[in-house]
């Protein structure tokens, strides 16, 4: 581990950024997927791509440093790295989880570990006093998003970590929206931090990963044993894809943070507008305890249009946004909850939680900020009913 100061510079520095043998400023891709032994049991270090690969292993200990954690670990997807997470629970256990999370993680605890008698139940992480009153003698981990997706709705992940822990609960934060640019949970004392890379590390759209980090070693033999056994592994190739991404991450961030900015006034002040849920807005639910905690709002927007706009035709308008899965990307996407992302999530619950059937979330990309605005404007101005 390098531990530089600034983030910035472990970005592009960290963990395991030269080639030791060759002096190679990147790190190859070692695209193979067994290992020569000199003899029974003398092995170089490696024996086996699932259980480890050199490519694999620079972004482990580059995630690791940059969340600030004991060991990484990367996966074939986002939801591969929950499940994993996930695995270290027993029949009989009971998850927490925020009262608005992404709809896959939803789908894996109501449809796959439900036959392991793993249960979940929906909290409101943003009351102290009413979260705890929800933690039972089964419950042994809480799954917190802040922003949580896609109501923007932010969490004091510190104060959840000192109640959970009084409790004995495993603290594991989705930080896919924020990055370890943005926010660290575990200095903010969760114990697990997981991401879908996919989004804002890769940042190009083109590699489907997830990442895992733990704070202590105890956590880092079981997911390692995990990882290994169930092998859900990232391949050296997309592990090579995503270091080269996250050495872009700062300077990405900046400029998509930037123009959210812009973009979430623009909403907040435009007349088809109803609602805007941006955590950067100093009206915002939880802009204070956001402020504290991450280094500003991020670059995900929701919001809703009057009755009198038709959000179809809003969709259908728009031609510099893409209508898509996923966000993070440098390109703008745009997606409607309700249908795309949190389709899994049952009607009554979707809007128990606030997720109307009008909610367009907006993935901010790093365009110049006139032309996605213009893009939106008019794409508004065409969905107006007459």
């Amino acid at each position: 581990m390098s531990n530089f100061k600034n983030t910035e510079t472990a970005l592009i520095h960290g963990g395991i950024s030269i080639d030791e043998r060759t002096g190679a400023v990147n790190i190859p891709i070692y695209q193979t997927s067994t290992y020569k032994q000199d003899g029974l049991g003398k092995m170089r270090g490696y024996e086996y791509s699932r259980t480890g690969n050199p490519t694999r292993e620079a972004l482990e200990a580059l995630i690791a440093e940059l969340e600030g954690g004991v060991a990484g670990f990367a996966f074939g997807s986002g939801m591969a790295a929950l499940t994993a997470v996930l695995s270290l629970l027993h029949s009989g256990d009971r998850v927490l989880i925020s009262s608005n999370v992404y709809g896959g993680t939803f789908r894996l605890l109501s449809k796959v570990f439900d036959h392991f008698d793993i249960t979940y139940t929906i909290a409101d992480t943003t009351d102290l006093a009413v979260y705890e009153s929800q933690i039972s003698f089964d419950v042994k981990a809480v799954i917190i998003e802040s922003p949580a997706n896609p109501l923007m709705t932010v969490t004091d992940i510190k104060a959840v970590a000192e109640v959970s822990h009084r409790h004995g609960l495993l603290v594991i934060v989705d930080n896919t929206f924020m990055t370890p640019y943005l926010q660290k949970p575990l200095e903010l004392g969760a114990d697990i931090v997981v991401h879908s890379a996919t989004k804002y590390l890769g940042g190009h759209s083109d590699v489907v990963s997830g990442l895992a980090v733990v704070n202590s070693q105890e956590l880092a033999e079981k997911i390692a044993f995990i990882q290994n056994s169930t092998g859900g592994v990232l391949g050296p190739f997309d592990s090579f894809l995503l270091i080269r991404g996250i050495k872009t991450l700062a300077v990405r961030m900046d400029r998509h943070v930037s123009n959210a900015e812009k973009a979430a006034k623009y909403l907040s002040e435009h007349k088809a507008v109803k609602n805007v849920y941006y955590p950067g807005l100093e009206s915002s639910q939880g802009y204070e305890i956001n402020r504290r905690q991450a280094k500003n709002g991020g670059a995900m927007i929701s919001f809703e249009l009057h009755e009198n706009y038709d959000i179809n035709i809003f969709f259908e308008s728009l031609e510099l946004v893409s209508l898509a899965e996923s966000l993070g990307g440098v390109e703008s996407l745009v997606c409607h909850p309700a249908s795309m992302t949190h389709a899994s999530i049952p009607a009554d619950i979707r809007r128990k939680v606030g997720i109307t059937d009008g909610l367009i979330r907006l993935s901010i990309g790093i365009e110049n900020i006139e032309d996605i605005l213009a893009d939106i404007e008019k794409a508004i101005a065409k969905s107006e009913r007459k």
